[in-house]
């Protein structure tokens, strides 16, 4: 299994798992909050066109930024629960917009 595909299902269960909260209306709401700032800060990092093996590449290092971007701006305490779920559900959502994806 190459690296993307390992990484796409890593995002793929970080989404289901982030729709898995949709009936608990307050945390939803606050982890769509917490994707929409993961999503911001990677269309800085990232651009608007990249590949699929890029994106892989910022997967890699997103930790550390990512957590940084959250720390700056997390609406709620008790984010970093929910952290791995909301990055891997971030990149899910990014990864449609790659020029190489494919369903």
């Amino acid at each position: 299994m190459s690296r993307i595909e390992v990484a796409r299902q890593e995002w793929e269960d970080g989404s289901r798992r982030l729709e898995a909260a949709h009936d608990d209306t307050r945390r939803y709401g606050q982890l769509l909050e917490l994707l929409e700032f993961l999503l911001d800060e990677l269309r800085k990092r990232v651009g608007q066109t990249y590949t699929l093996a890029e994106l892989v590449a910022a997967y890699a290092t997103s930790e550390r930024w990512a957590r940084e971007a959250l720390e700056e701006r997390a609406p709620a305490p008790g984010w970093t629960r929910d952290f791995t779920v909301v990055l891997a559900a971030a990149f899910d959502a990014y990864q449609r917009g790659a020029i190489d994806y494919e369903p």
